[in-house]
């Protein structure tokens, strides 16, 4: 496998830590003074995803403004599986990535994995829960994806959040 390399999306509402969890996952980093991703960011990656087992991910930042939407089908093409994230400390995006998801899976026109991503848990010991944490995997359940919180700020579950989805593109691939 390790002449594979695959195309992931980070797709999602607005602010919801998107480029956060990449740079996390790329870098190691995370930055406070946040920028809108105007359009689209590249980013690289080998991951292991078993004991010398290694893929590179080829890794779209797409930019979660209303905006964009139009240049979605080409961002799209040629997609392997994707990160749909949501704001653990904003409800409203929960329903937004909902959206997202629904929109992709219409664009894109063939089956892909997928994992949900509930993003900023780390908030959620200040804010306190503002969204049901149960609902979130219930419609993971339902799409049949798997669902992962993550804190970009911390680091919780970012790697694993794309080990996940890259071992669920080659299960994917080999069952095709």
């Amino acid at each position: 496998m390790e002449d594979y390399s695959f195309k992931i999306i980070v797709i999602g509402p607005a602010a919801v830590g998107k480029s956060s969890l990449i740079r996390r996952f790329v870098e190691d980093k995370f930055v406070f003074n946040y920028k809108f991703t105007i359009g689209v960011d590249f980013f690289s990656k080998y991951v292991e995803y078993e004991k010398k087992q290694k893929v590179r991910l080829l890794i779209w930042d797409i930019g979660g403004q209303d905006r964009f939407k139009s240049l979605l089908p080409s961002f799209y093409n040629g997609t392997n599986g994707a990160l749909v994230v949501f704001d653990l400390s904003r409800a409203q995006t929960f329903p937004r990535m909902k959206e997202w998801l629904s929109d992709m899976k219409q664009l894109i026109g063939k089956k892909i994995p997928v994992v949900i991503i509930g993003n900023k848990s780390d908030l959620i010991s200040e804010i306190g829960e503002v969204i049901d944490r149960n609902e979130p995997s219930k419609y993971a359940k339902e799409e049949n994806c798997l669902y992962i919180e993550t804190s970009a700020k911390e680091g919780d579950n970012v790697e694993n959040a794309f080990i996940e989805l890259t071992r669920k593109i080659i299960k994917y691939i080999n069952s095709t």
